[in-house]
């Protein structure tokens, strides 16, 4: 356990303050004052101790309608790890997402925003929205797919992706969205753990103006899918090479052709599947965090809504791909409050070091959501290319991905800022369904710090016996269920257990390293497990040392997360060779461009080291801890339970 004396970013002053105008206007006071609730620690207090009543209110603020209305709100007859909520109604969230704007005024508000890297810009009404999606669910049931099958998604940031999303839902399908910049083999093993049945892509994505086939990788993910029926492909570039395989393949505006813009939205159960999301643990394949319609949208809107305080009025840019939990976060919330989003396709810097400045300026944003990574890349250009644009249309930026430092945090607020726009903290994951801890409008904020767990979370820190402890570091922690939690990992329900609960009884361990200071300020201070983090994205170090090993030079592998000012973290390989094979620099870029194939290649390694041996327990665990501490000239620990201590000494002086 570590003090807070020991660790930085503690002891900072508040810099912010809410004026009238945010605690006026805020939903969360507004909540708040229905309730006859005086104060946000009664709200906590309150929203954690009795949160069947916490819940069913969430539900009746977001006005969440249903077909047939549910007995009781959450049923936790399994046990804490397995609650069932909304149980017996009958809902679909598209009907809450888009069916009921319809004859409202909202049907005329702007849905979707969008701009491309070169600058052409697309728009959709909520009605406009509407008919697509109804086009393409009447498509998918004429093409044989409907309610349980399961859909991928792997498309650039493109209007289309949303009502592909959405679409997916309307049927009853179950969403699986995969990050664009995954190579084939990553894409491979997520559609083929969800025996997915059909496929969305696109010709192509374009990134700082160069042209990047994305079909050629879905194709090649493919061959290992016999599952998939039909590949949807988006026409974005227009690339005339596009493969096509007669049969199975089918271009975007042929898909949809003929169809009506008008079809029934499936009446599923509130606890029906609705999403699976792959998240990178530290082990073994990726996790699929289930979600259904009365979870993970319920808790993308009400954190957005109680946390970043969106209206219908708002524009929200969330700097974010559809394969990270962010991107169906942001769809979720947003149509759920009637307000819109503006999605942007492209690289943030390009092509000038202002872009995300001018798109905030010309699409009028109020909520600036985006990762530490990207203000350490970008502040090193100066305050110039932020002072070119008109940024008072901002209300508020989110961060999320990784933990601040302060001159960055600092930056923002004040460069970007002026000082007078909150940085809403925002941490939790995909099997959260948004934010564990949340900062909101109503709370004072300090540099890094979070304000607040988000109202209904029984966040705690813990020692090593899961004793609650302020002013040091501890595990991050959740005592109750909420109703975004996870509903467990899609085929593994003892793996879902061995990862949440099984270090304390009854206790969700998230696997973050936390604190809480003596204004209650809470700080999230990195991962307390193996978990790689590459400017935001997770990444399990198992997954990299599969692709690894791969190859027929490598016999083992070890993966690591190193800290990097600009990423975060970047990926370090370590691999002992096969007989017969020697290091060279040939063969280590033959396994840094293996990786960037299978996994795309944003999650390169920085660098690959060839060993003689890698630090191992008796069980033959992998001591990645170790392998990090040796490979950065740290103290190592207790190296007691290792197999062979000589290999740390092979880490430190690894070439």
């Amino acid at each position: 356990m570590t003090t807070m004396s020991d660790t930085f970013p503690f002891g900072q002053p508040i810099v912010w303050e809410p004026s009238p105008e945010y605690v006026n206007r805020s939903r969360l006071r507004t909540f708040m004052e229905r309730h006859g609730i005086a104060t946000f620690d009664e709200l906590m207090s309150r929203s954690t101790e009795d949160i069947e009543w916490f819940w069913e209110a969430v539900l009746e603020d977001l006005g969440i309608e249903f077909y047939e209305p549910y007995e009781r709100i959450v049923d936790l007859s399994r046990g804490i790890q397995w609650p069932q909520w909304c149980v017996g109604g009958k809902m679909n969230i598209v009907h809450n997402c888009l069916d009921k704007w319809m004859g409202t005024p909202t049907q005329n508000r702007v849905a979707v925003r969008w701009e491309g890297e070169s600058g052409d810009v697309r728009v959709l009404t909520y009605r406009e929205l509407y008919r697509e999606v109804n086009r393409v669910a009447a498509a998918l049931r004429a093409a044989g797919i409907g309610k349980g099958d399961a859909v991928g998604i792997y498309m650039p940031m493109v209007p289309e992706i949303v009502v592909a999303l959405l679409a997916i839902a309307k049927i009853g399908g179950v969403i699986l969205p995969l990050f664009s910049g995954y190579g084939a083999g990553a894409v491979a093993t997520r559609l083929a753990d969800a025996d997915a049945k059909a496929l969305f892509t696109a010709d192509a994505m374009v990134r700082r103006g160069r042209v990047i086939p994305m079909k050629p990788t879905a194709d090649e993910a493919l061959n290992d899918v016999p599952t998939i029926e039909k590949v949807i492909v988006y026409r974005y570039v227009g690339l005339d090479e596009t493969p096509m395989q007669a049969g199975r393949d089918v271009w975007w505006d042929e898909f949809v052709a003929g169809q009506p813009t008008e079809t029934p939205t499936e009446r599923t159960d509130a606890e029906d599947l609705l999403m699976i999301i792959y998240t990178s643990g530290t082990t073994g394949r990726p996790k699929g965090a289930v979600h259904t319609h009365c979870g993970f949208p319920i808790k993308s809107a009400q954190d957005m809504a109680h946390g970043f305080d969106v209206q219908p009025q708002d524009t929200m840019f969330w700097m974010t791909d559809m394969g990270w939990m962010m991107g169906p976060w942001e769809v979720f919330g947003v149509t759920i409050l009637g307000a819109s989003m503006l999605l942007y396709d492209g690289a943030p810097d390009y092509p000038d070091v202002d872009r995300v400045w001018a798109l905030v300026e010309r699409h009028g944003v109020t909520h600036l959501g985006l990762a530490p990574t990207f203000v350490r890349a970008i502040m090193r250009h100066g305050e110039e290319p932020v002072k070119r644009h008109d940024l008072s249309s901002l209300y508020a930026f989110g961060s999320t991905g990784e933990a601040w430092n302060p001159d960055p945090w600092m930056w923002l607020f004040e460069k970007v800022g002026g000082k007078r726009i909150p940085i809403i903290n925002y941490s939790g994951g995909t099997e959260i369904s948004g934010g564990i801890l949340l900062g909101n409008v109503l709370r004072p904020l300090k540099p890094c710090a979070f304000s607040a767990p988000a109202p209904g979370m029984a966040a705690d820190v813990v020692d090593e016996e899961g004793r609650s402890i302020r002013n040091a570091v501890g595990e991050l922690v959740i005592r109750k269920p909420w109703i975004g939690m996870t509903r467990g990992f899609w085929k593994d329900p003892e793996r879902y257990l061995q990862t949440y609960w099984s270090r304390f009884p009854n206790v969700w361990v998230h696997g973050d390293f936390a604190a809480v200071d003596e204004d209650g300020m809470w700080y999230i201070l990195g991962r307390s497990d193996d978990t790689i983090k590459v400017a935001g994205k997770r990444v399990g170090p198992a997954e990299v040392e599969s692709v690894l090993v791969s190859h027929p030079a490598v016999a083992e592998a070890a993966a690591i997360g190193v800290p990097d000012e600009v990423k975060g973290q970047v990926i370090v390989g370590f691999v002992v060779l096969q007989p017969g094979y020697s290091p060279s620099e040939e063969l280590r870029a033959e396994l840094r461009e293996l990786v960037a194939r299978e996994m795309g290649k944003p999650l390169t390694p920085k660098d690959i080291r060839f060993v003689t041996d890698i630090p191992k327990t008796r069980n033959a665990k992998v001591m990645r801890r170790i392998v990090r501490a040796a490979y950065l000239g740290q103290p190592t620990g207790d190296t007691s339970a290792l197999v062979n201590p000589e290999a740390v000494d092979a880490i430190r002086h690894s070439q």
